[in-house]
This record gives C-alpha cells, structure tokens and sequence, in this order.
C-alpha cells in the first residue's frame, strides 16, 4: 500500500491523496415524470437516460435522481424526477426533445412537468412545446397558474406535458477514483459510496450503476480520438508506462489491482462537494480489511474547467495525517 507522506491523510486505514478533481460548467435541467404506477414512471424514466454516460459521445448525461411520491408531483400520481445535464443549453433542449419524445410520449399513461421552478434559469427548454404536434391538431393546450400545458390524444387516453423547463447553469465532471486491492474491493467501496450519493438531491451520477471502470484522459495518440484510457491509473500498465499512479509507494503497485471512478453531475459546485465528502466516507468505512486502499481523483491540471474539489478539504484535512 502506498505510504502516507507528510501531505498524506489516511482515514481509517485508507490514503488519500492529496489532489484534487477537476470539474465543468454545464447546463441543465429537472423533469418529472408521472404514471399510472411507478413502475410505469421507472420504465419512462430508464428509457430516457438510457445511452446518456458521457457527453464524450452520448450528447448527454442523465439519470434519475429520485423516485416521488404521489403528494410530490404536480398532478398527484407516482413519479421519477429525471436530471440531464449538457454542454449548452442547445445541445439540452435538442436531446431532451428526443428522448422525451421518443421514450415518455411512448410509455404508458406518463405525463412530464418541469421539475426546477419557473424561473430559475435565464433560458428554457421544450417540453411539450413541440411534441404537442404529434397530435395532428387535435392537441388542446391549458393555462393553470401562468403555466401552459399540453394535451396530446393518444391511445389510451391523454399525454399531459408542460410546456417548456427551465435550463439552469450546472456542474459536470466531479470525480472519485477508488484504489483497491481486488475487484470484489473496488465494487464493494464504489457501491458504497453511489448509495450515499443517491441519498442526496441535485446530482447523478451517470455512468452504468454510477460507476466507470473506463476512466479517461484528454486526448490520444490517435488523432481522431478525443480522449482514451486513463493509462495511469491502469494496474495492467505499471512498469510499462513512465507515469504510472499505481507504481509509487513502493509496494502499492503490487497491492493495487482494480480501480474504479465515480463521475458527479450535480446542479451547483455545493451539491458536487457534498456528493463527494459522503462517497469518500462511505468508501472509507469499507477500509483495507474490505479492500479499498487509496482514493485519488482526476484532473487536468486545472486547465479542464474552473471547479476544483480538493479531497483533504472535503474530508475537512481531518483523520490520522502521517
């Protein structure tokens, strides 16, 4: 296991190391979605964040926040709320339109409503605006409270959709790398800390069970490739690369034998920061004895994006400093 320098803060058993993650501006915006049953509300829910890990190549980030009770949502039935998180609030407006229209006008008895007060955003998004038109005409609109909203015939019965949400300045990119001794470690401290995560509002984490095991670098010696694997962090490449994370310390490089990464999209810097301090917590009770050695974060030298989220002052620089 790497030992802890003079800047090094070890908590319960586990470095950590003294560096920060490196996160980015995004837009972004709230949906909720509605039905009949809440299973109902899932599938329209998975359906939409589907394929939306990385913007990378997917156009988005998305994933549903939470599940909603009947007394949560604006028409009274059970729900998801769904983030989406993009580049530009173009960008946004277009994948949202698609996936809503693809995956929550299709699915059973759903409606959609904003999720993010009217308002809270310079600029807006499409909701039902434009899917009203698979109506053919017979779509009605109704104003409740200065608030349009769309009814679509369908074929069992209506497609409610407010009209627009409102888009919001966001952050994307929030990290964790989570140094372990084996695989069965590594899953246990990721799963741990996406668990704490998902217990707070405003973020996601977007990757596959909110995990990525194909953590990336900017760039390639391909041209045509804008990022490609995060070779030092790769424990298959110790000795092979003059860079390697995993090779100092000595004996870590032995030690360490799977990592895995937590991406963080949150609505404010505050929301990430907090996402993070409960992950590292909640992957620090796992430990050595459950595997985890170290945690780490990615970042680019602070030339990727303007929010730095330093892992000793997350943790509050408290713990057994050696």
């Amino acid at each position: 296991m790497k030992e802890a320098t003079s800047s090094s803060v070890q908590r319960n058993g586990v470095v950590i190391d003294e560096t920060f993650a490196e996160a980015f501006p995004m837009k972004a915006t709230r949906i909720v979605i509605t039905a009949h049953t809440l299973e109902w509300a899932r599938h329209a829910g998975v359906s939409a964040t589907g394929f939306a890990t990385s913007v990378i190549a997917c156009g988005c980030e998305a994933g549903i926040e939470r599940e909603l009770d009947p007394h949560e949502t604006p028409d009274g039935r059970p729900g998801v709320s769904v983030l989406m998180f993009s580049m530009s609030g173009k960008e946004l407006g277009k994948q949202l339109e698609r996936r809503v229209g693809q995956c929550v006008l299709t699915c059973p008895t759903t409606a959609v409503f904003a999720g993010l007060p009217k308002g809270a955003g310079s600029d807006v998004a499409a909701l039902g605006k434009n899917l009203r038109f698979f109506g053919d005409g017979w779509q009605i609109s109704k104003v409740i409270d200065g608030v349009r909203y769309w009814r679509v015939p369908v074929m069992d019965g209506e497609f409610v959709a407010q009209e627009d949400t409102p888009v919001v300045k966001a952050v994307g990119g929030g990290n964790l790398l989570l140094l372990a001794r084996d695989t069965d470690g590594a899953l246990a401290a990721a799963e741990a800390a996406v668990a704490a995560m998902k217990r707070l509002p405003n973020v996601i984490m977007p990757f596959p069970g909110g995990v990525v095991r194909s953590g990336s670098k900017v760039g390639s010696r391909y041209a045509n490739l804008n990022a490609s694997t995060n070779d030092a962090f790769c424990p298959s490449l110790v000795g092979l690369v003059p860079h390697s994370e995993l090779a100092s310390g000595g004996e870590s490089a032995q030690e360490i034998g799977c990592v895995m990464e937590i991406v963080i999209d949150g609505l404010t810097e505050a929301d990430v920061a907090a996402a993070m301090r409960v992950g590292m917590e909640a992957a620090i009770g796992i430990g050595p004895a459950g595997g985890l050695l170290r945690i780490s974060a990615g970042n680019y030298g602070g030339k990727l994006g303007p929010f730095h989220f330093h892992l000793h002052k997350l943790l509050g620089d408290a713990g057994d400093a050696s």
